[in-house]
């Protein structure tokens, strides 16, 4: 059977599950395909809550999630899950473990659990994930968890993704510690420390409690902090109702629009920048200015800055005679 962009569409829209798989490769693959799907889609979304999971590796972000999935469904709330992975360097391929520790919903047809990889991007998620959100929205989906694959300085993409983040930490591993000197508190709207069986769980609760009360002085938002222990559903109600009391704190502020207007302008950057990335490589194999420049270059004939410069002149400018076209 030959499935038309049209069909996909039209079976998505009306909850197939198998459409929703094909347009979330459709969209991890990019292309005119998933350009049509989101331009198709886009208009009628915007009611999904997106929840970003992140945390160092080990802290038991896919524990959590699991639990958090089982907690959502007893609300009656549809739940879909884009887990990223990291991409090998080698063959840009990834282990796609997480649906593994998550075995147990497969049978819920309201639930869709989906691994991606983040393809080298640096942010912690994919560039598709924008896009396969929005999938998984069109499909019906209430609530989209969006796990990363970790976090640090350059993953802090996931607070500029999602309407609320969830920042997972472990006792006894210096994460809890690192995570305040490095300023990753600033992207959690909840905390949570898992693996609250282990010694020094409560510790860190309270120094995670005592450096909040510090840098969220006069905010609006007080974001809780729970010790969880998800790998036997302990806390994890809590974290639910925590995530539930700020979707309603966004909705009744007026923050959640300001929130996404951020969202989508972060996303319009990378968008540009992975075109404009595109663009360059096409160049720098088939256009003879790039070439002759790259020749200069290595005679030292020019300089690095005004050959980049001249080989943005030569990108916009094919663009423009394309478009003339």
């Amino acid at each position: 059977m030959k499935f038309t962009l049209e069909s996909i569409t039209k079976d998505l829209v009306a909850g197939d599950r198998r459409a929703l798989a094909r347009a979330i490769s459709l969209v991890e693959d990019g292309g005119p395909d998933a350009v049509w799907l989101v331009r198709q889609l886009f208009p009628k979304l915007g009611r999904a809550h997106l929840i970003g999971i992140t945390g160092s590796p080990g802290v038991g972000k896919s524990t959590l999630v699991d639990a958090l999935i089982a907690e959502i469904r007893a609300d009656g709330l549809k739940v879909g899950v884009l887990a990223i992975d990291p991409s090998s360097p080698f063959t840009g391929g990834a282990i796609l473990g997480d649906r593994i520790r998550m075995q147990g919903h497969t049978m819920d047809k309201n639930v869709f659990i989906r691994s991606m990889a983040n393809r080298g991007h640096a942010g912690g998620t994919a560039l598709a994930t924008y896009d396969a959100a929005r999938m998984l929205e069109a499909s019906g989906y209430d609530i989209v968890i969006i796990e990363t694959v970790g976090v640090g300085q350059s993953e802090l993409s996931i607070a500029q993704t999602a309407d609320t983040t969830v920042l997972v930490l472990m006792p006894g591993s210096g994460d809890d510690i690192q995570a305040i000197k490095s300023g990753i508190m600033e992207i959690g709207d909840i905390f949570v420390v898992n693996k609250g069986d282990m010694p020094g769980a409560n510790k860190t609760a309270s120094e995670i409690i005592a450096s909040l009360e510090l840098s969220t002085k006069g905010a609006e938002w007080k974001p809780p902090v729970h010790v969880t222990n998800a790998e036997v559903n302990e806390g994890t109600r809590s974290v639910w109702e925590s995530i539930r009391k700020h979707k309603n704190f966004l909705d009744h502020s007026g923050q959640l629009k300001e929130k996404r207007k951020h969202k989508l302008e972060s996303e319009l950057s990378e968008l540009v920048a992975d075109i404009a990335r595109n663009n360059l490589k096409t160049s720098l194999k088939h256009s003879s200015h790039v070439q002759g420049l790259l020749l200069r270059l290595c005679d030292h004939q020019i300089d690095p800055h005004s050959a980049a410069e001249s080989v943005i002149e030569d990108i916009f400018s094919s663009k423009e005679v394309e478009q003339k076209k």
